[in-house]
């Protein structure tokens, strides 16, 4: 079991749950950003500190989002365009770094306009 981030970060990329996660497990795409299921810790620390709301657990997702739970997990166990093998568990987010590419999920979604902060 997992927390998923949906839709409502794409193109946004708030943060805020990346400085909460203890396990280190949320990871920076192009466009949005993504939990490894093998590394989250279930501590729900990210959901508390999102202010989009983007991330539920993975019982908790709405129809429209359930997508999203696959695909958080192909981000990980599929092989990611302009990469030769899949990420797989890495051991923190912050030690790789931003991995700037998406799944064709979230490459192919409309974009969103930027907000400025």
């Amino acid at each position: 079991m997992t927390y998923v981030i949906g839709s409502a970060c794409v193109d946004v990329m708030d943060k805020s749950c990346v400085l909460e996660c203890p396990a280190d497990c949320i990871y920076e795409g192009a466009r949005s950003l993504y939990i490894n299921p093998d590394e989250c810790v279930d501590c729900g620390a990210c959901k508390t500190a999102c202010r989009l709301d983007a991330i539920e657990y993975e019982t908790d997702l709405s129809d429209d989002e359930q997508r999203h739970l696959a695909d958080n997990a192909a981000f990980f166990q599929s092989v990611l365009p302009g990469r030769s093998e899949p990420l797989g568990s890495p051991g923190g987010a912050d030690g790789l770094g931003r991995v700037g590419v998406d799944t064709p999920l979230v490459a192919a979604m409309p974009s969103k306009p930027r907000l400025e902060h």
